[in-house]
């Protein structure tokens, strides 16, 4: 009968493998302090409107669309 701690040697070996491969990248992480963590904010708020629009007609309205919800747009004054 398999005990309880049988899972975790594959689990040590498999993390071992993992800082392994990323080895590089998680140093220079520490060294540079960089993170791409600002453009995959990006891409999740523009994967999200564009799960709103359910499909857009033209790529135009997909990009003010993206401007409008990321508060990229500057609306011209209108004279009162």
């Amino acid at each position: 009968m398999a005990g309880n701690g049988d899972w975790l040697p594959l689990f040590i070996h498999s993390l071992g493998r993992t800082l392994d491969r990323w080895l590089n990248e998680i140093l220079n992480h520490h060294l540079a302090g960089a993170s791409n963590g600002s453009t995959e904010g990006i891409n999740s708020c523009l994967k999200k409107v564009k799960r709103c629009g359910h499909g857009f007609k033209s790529f135009e309205n997909y990009r003010l669309r993206v401007l409008l919800h990321t508060g990229g747009v500057n609306w011209p004054k209108r004279p009162s």
